[in-house]
């Protein structure tokens, strides 16, 4: 993880809310391998603000990775419910016929 830490001038100083937020891209790009870095871990451990912020975000992205997700194909039956209705549509059936 190529990390924007590496350039503060004092590593051993804790982080500020700023600087660690700076590292969330990073942080999300490792994806599920977790926090590499010993001050982003120490930071959440510690800033209540911030660790709401990393969960409310990953909470985001799992929701947005589920929308891209194939889901399952409807079964027949549903299909055949689907027919039915719309041939029972007088809408639809005057609109299909005049094509």
């Amino acid at each position: 993880m190529t990390s924007r830490n590496s350039k503060r001038s004092d590593s051993s100083a804790p982080l500020s809310c700023a600087e660690f937020q700076q590292q969330l891209p990073d942080l999300f790009a490792a994806g599920h391998e977790g926090v590499a870095d010993p001050n982003l871990t120490e930071h959440l451990k510690t800033c209540e603000n911030c660790s709401a912020l990393v969960r409310d975000l990953q909470y985001i992205a799992d929701q947005a990775r589920q929308l891209l997700e194939p889901t399952h194909e409807p079964s027949d039956n549903v299909w055949k419910k689907i027919q039915e209705s719309l041939a029972s549509d007088p809408t639809y059936v005057a609109n299909t016929q005049k094509q």
